[in-house]
């Protein structure tokens, strides 16, 4: 049933709307450090200082449909891994209007994503140990997402969302070290990963990492979910 406008005004005319906004923080990974991709905002308030992606929902889709829609028109991918991080809704976050923010956090592969779309938006890779202050409350959405981002890495391999599709554990364990921000112990990583029993190792070496090389590794199952696998890395 339609309700008329003059009784959906009668039921919530007398409470104030709000602007219900996504911000993306998207994580990528290249030569050991893990990387955040950031733009230049291209309007008032805070224009020019840097931003993550982010945008309005619009009337005909849910949060999880604009996340997907900005993530598409930064980057010209679909199917892209994201989470939901948390809502931001302090009245002062933004000095302008009334906006309460969604945050994602997405895992998008360095070799996938289009980049002239980036070039396009002004948007720039950068690690996550030299991000530059962001606009509102965006360096706090970045620390939940990544703190959100280790909670899975520590129940679940995360590698096929941001290693290529053959990978060795050293290569592995740089992506984890990179993720929780500390060393691990070579060893110990290979001996609890490959207990896992979701890797399967390839008939083909790096010679990159060793004079004997090092065997590729891919992942065996596309079904293994967390909850399967447990925790594997106390955080």
């Amino acid at each position: 049933m339609k309700l008329s406008k003059e009784f959906l005004s009668e039921l919530y005319g007398d409470h104030p709307r709000h602007y219900v906004a996504v911000d993306c923080v998207i994580f990528g990974y290249d030569s050991g450090e893990l990387k955040l991709l950031l733009y230049p905002r291209s309007f008032e308030p805070s224009k020019g200082n840097w931003s993550l992606p982010g945008g309005f929902v619009q009337n005909d889709e849910s949060s999880d449909q604009a996340a997907e829609r900005i993530l598409k028109k930064t980057t010209g991918l679909d199917d892209i891994f994201m989470e939901q991080v948390a809502a931001f809704a302090d009245p002062n976050r933004e000095k302008s209007a009334r906006v309460i923010s969604l945050a994602y956090y997405a895992l998008v592969r360095l070799d996938r994503y289009d980049e002239n779309l980036l070039k396009e938006h002004g948007a720039t890779w950068y690690s996550l140990a030299k991000m530059p202050e962001l606009i509102f409350d965006h360096n706090e959405m970045v620390a939940k997402a990544l703190a959100k981002l280790q909670f899975k890495a520590g129940h679940g391999l995360v590698g096929k969302e941001l290693l290529p599709e053959m990978f060795t554990l050293t290569q592995l364990r740089g992506l984890y070290e990179a993720i929780f921000q500390r060393e691990f112990d070579p060893g110990n990583f290979r001996k609890k990963i490959l207990s896992l029993g979701v890797l399967k190792r390839l008939n083909k070496k790096d010679s990159s990492e060793s004079k004997k090389g090092a065997y590729y590794y891919s992942y065996q199952a596309e079904d293994i979910n967390e909850k399967e696998i447990g925790q594997i890395i106390k955080i």
